[in-house]
């Protein structure tokens, strides 16, 4: 008989495919290798930093974590695609999954995962803080109605950022937007 091999766990984590990180307090506690050369640090750099610096802005840091909270309360977990940014400044998209270690505390300890999918979602427009988070929300189907009521603000101011977005993309329709965002051509 062969003994069964031990499973390193640290060394599976380490070496995933996948960026992955252990979060409190949207506070990086330690990362593998994958989510610090997708942002271009270091492990070491990463580890103790606040999600903060992965984000474009404040605003979009603090409207995300406003974002996650019901979401993480009601679920335990919470997944979105969003523009982040690299540590030279450059802007991609990446999907985000997090898993609350206890279901009380939504952004306490936590397991988060980051792939990047700019190849199949390039960032081919200026956007501002606001159109890129209605942008994200856009490609997850979301309505005019329920974006205003996700963000707190009217659906027509909703509906004037979507009109933004077609010029800046040149979509006739608010489908070919989301095709756009999402990068594929029509």
């Amino acid at each position: 008989m062969h003994a069964q091999p031990i499973i390193d766990y640290e060394s599976i984590f380490l070496h995933a495919p996948v960026g992955m990180c252990i979060s409190e307090n949207r506070t990086i506690q330690t990362c593998n290798e994958a989510l610090a050369a997708m942002f271009g640090y270091t492990r070491q750099q990463l580890e103790g930093l606040s999600f903060l610096a992965l984000y474009p802005t404040m605003d979009e840091f603090l409207r995300t974590g406003d974002r996650i909270i019901p979401i993480m309360n009601a679920k335990g977990r919470y997944s979105d695609e969003r523009i982040m940014r690299r540590a030279d400044g450059e802007l991609f998209w990446c999907h985000v999954t997090g898993h609350a270690m206890q279901s009380s505390a939504p952004l306490g300890p936590g397991i988060w995962t980051f792939e990047d999918v700019s190849e199949k979602r390039p960032v081919t427009a200026e956007l501002t803080p606001r159109e890129r988070e209605i942008a994200a929300l856009l490609v997850e189907g979301k309505t005019s109605k329920t974006i205003a009521r996700q963000v707190d603000l009217s659906p027509r101011t909703v509906e004037m950022h979507r009109a933004k977005l077609m010029r800046k993309f040149s979509a006739a329709t608010s489908s070919e937007l989301v095709h756009k965002l999402i990068g594929v051509q029509l």
